[in-house]
């Protein structure tokens, strides 16, 4: 497909500090790209870059099929930012917030009434939006702000990035905010998003990229990082501390049949074992393991998940930038 984003050999530092180290990205058009990391991982400063906001000093990149450096102003006509804090005029309504935004965007005053009003239905906000925003929660003004980077006719966006966008949000304004950004998919806008809300990457991203420290550590589907982490594990709950050690023993043994543990929890007597996570597989081990079925108190099939993909590919270490 092709790409509307491409960036190579990004690198970006603040005297000793290397906050993005010779960083590249493609994304596709009308997908959804989550870039996850830890605070400090050059995620903020991948968008900033991205959007024109600030200069990369070395490499180069294409938004929307325009040069960052030499087409700047061609890149923020075919963009949209949503940065990590709401940024709203508090001595201004809701409804002022959006049409003055909407009036700016190069809408008329008749299409900025319309679109203010659509789009505070669509972030249940309609009832509030005669309000001061000071008067609003810290959700509320997060939502207003997310709007606000909206009031832009998707068809004229080709990319619109959102920096950690769900920040603040409870949990049903979250699902709202990812109905709209399927929406805005679904239409053929490409997303990019920073979250480190894992689940928010799994159920919304085409493809996720993990970084830490400056760099991409691993691409992918999120099934595909998932398997890269680890697989199934069957985790095994034994009668008694004897039984626990004898099976411990027992699978250590390295047997084609009982592989040897990949988890011991000897204080909750649990042994997690290998698995490909097939029924065929896990009936197998059970009866080879507790023939009598006396031994086996209870058992649980885990699959791995992006918290496993994020601590095992980024340094838990990671300064703040």
């Amino acid at each position: 497909m092709p790409s509307a984003i491409e960036a190579t050999g990004l690198r970006k530092g603040y005297g000793e500090l290397t906050v993005l180290d010779s960083l590249d990205l493609r994304v596709e058009q009308g997908t959804v790209f989550a870039l996850l990391g830890p605070n400090g991982a050059g995620k903020t400063t991948t968008v900033r870059i991205l959007a024109t906001l600030t200069a990369p000093d070395a490499g180069h990149a294409r938004v929307a099929g325009h040069d960052i450096a030499t087409e700047r102003s061609r890149v923020r006509r075919a963009i949209s930012l949503t940065g990590q804090f709401a940024a709203v005029d508090e001595t201004q309504t809701g409804t002022e917030n959006l049409r003055m935004m909407a009036r700016l965007s190069g809408l008329s005053r008749a299409a900025a009434d319309r679109r203010a009003a659509e789009l505070l239905e669509r972030f249940g906000l309609t009832a509030a939006g005669g309000r001061l925003a000071r008067t609003y929660s810290g959700g509320m003004r997060r939502r207003l702000d997310l709007a606000a980077g909206l009031v832009r006719d998707p068809e004229d966006t080709a990319v619109i990035f959102l920096d950690e966008p769900t920040t603040g949000l409870d949990p049903r304004s979250r699902m709202e905010l990812w109905q709209v950004v399927r929406d805005l998919s679904d239409s053929g806008t490409t997303v990019f998003l920073t979250t480190q809300y894992l689940e928010e990457a799994d159920r919304l991203a085409d493809r996720i990229a993990v970084m830490d420290s400056g760099r991409i550590v691993a691409e992918g589907s999120a099934d595909a990082l998932k398997s890269r982490v680890a697989g199934h594990r069957l985790d095994l709950v034994l009668r008694d501390h004897d039984t626990y050690l004898r099976l411990a023993d027992l699978t250590n043994a390295h047997s084609p049949d009982t592989p040897a543990p990949s988890h011991h929890s000897p204080d909750t007597l649990t042994l997690g074992l290998p698995t490909d996570g097939s029924a065929a597989q896990v009936r197998g081990l059970l009866d080879a393991l507790d023939p009598d079925r006396t031994d086996i108190v209870r058992f649980s099939l885990h699959t791995a998940t992006l918290d496993d993909v994020f601590l095992a590919l980024t340094d838990k270490e990671t300064a703040h930038v």
